[in-house]
């Protein structure tokens, strides 16, 4: 079907809508629910640390303008090395999702409710929002990864680059969530080691971005400000982060397992296919180890 011919936005998502009834169900409850969160942020009396998150959200966008340099002066490196960077990436946002947002979110859930039970319940809530919003965002919205075809209501109207391009920004958003949700209390102790895990797999997940619009066909210049630019949703995505987290108390636990559930579903669901899709699942696995020993070692340290 070419674009003269492709049904309106609107018209693509009604139908996808009735395809997928309870997906789209699922993605209107949580946005409904971060916005009476963050509704109750900006109206209560609670401090929200904002500054800190953008801050924490503009080092993200930051790492990923650094990672696509490199592509001002070459068109593409190894396939194999590709994926080794891209595990290292994964093997980050995983343990960035365990030790710096899960497990704390189960401490300060225990603490708020006095129950270790209650408490990880709590958590697996906010992991649960933060899947169903994940899903929903990868279901409706029009995107194309590295390999596998278009997706999404109305990707008909977008060339691969730009459906590319919305993939990405998908991944930004739930990092920049996390690194907010990290700040919402003002602790460097969960919010530096998140963002310094975040902001260095930015680095190889930037150069890939850019790489892959130039194999598309866009000029050097062209794919590093259209990669620079997916960066933007980190700090964007870092300031709703911080006020979702930022208001009612247990709005914290439930905040950082919204984040830790949204990362762990673009790592499993899209990060680590990608990486196997060419036959170096032996190497990306090693990236994904080193990744997660790396980040393992910034919590303890950092934190």
């Amino acid at each position: 079907m070419n674009r003269a011919q492709a049904p309106s936005w609107v018209g693509s998502l009604r139908d996808h809508s009735s395809q997928h009834p309870i997906i789209a169900s699922a993605l209107v409850a949580s946005v409904i629910f971060i916005a009476l969160l963050v509704f109750e942020a900006a109206t209560g009396t609670r401090q929200v640390y904002s500054k800190y998150a953008f801050i924490g959200g503009t080092a993200g966008f930051v790492a990923t303008a650094v990672g696509t340099f490199p592509a001002l002066f070459i068109k593409e490196i190894p396939q194999k090395l590709s994926d080794a960077m891209l595990g290292f990436a994964a093997g980050m946002m995983l343990a960035a999702s365990a030790f710096s947002l899960l497990l704390p979110g189960v401490e300060a859930g225990t603490d708020i409710t006095g129950s270790g039970f209650v408490g990880g319940m709590v958590v697996i809530l906010g992991m649960a929002i933060g899947v169903a919003l994940m899903l929903g965002l990868d279901r409706f919205t029009p995107h194309q990864h590295m390999e596998g075809g278009p997706c999404g209501p109305g990707h008909e109207r977008y060339n691969r680059a730009w459906l590319f391009v919305f993939a990405i920004a998908l991944h930004n958003f739930p990092e920049g969530m996390a690194i907010g949700v990290g700040y919402a209390q003002g602790d460097f102790s969960v919010g530096i080691p998140l963002t310094t895990a975040i902001a260095l797999q930015d680095i190889p997940e930037g150069l890939a971005v850019a790489l892959t619009l130039r194999a598309a066909g866009l000029s050097p210049k062209t794919s590093v400000l259209i990669a620079i630019a997916t960066g933007i949703l980190e700090p964007i995505g870092s300031l709703l982060g911080v006020s979702l987290a930022g208001g009612y108390l247990i709005a914290y636990p439930i905040g950082l397992g919204l984040a830790g559930g949204a990362m762990l579903f673009v790592v499993s669901h899209e990060v680590i296919p990608e990486t196997h899709q060419s036959g170096h699942q032996t190497v990306a696995t090693i990236g994904l180890m080193i990744g997660f020993a790396l980040m393992m070692v910034l919590d303890t340290t950092l934190g």
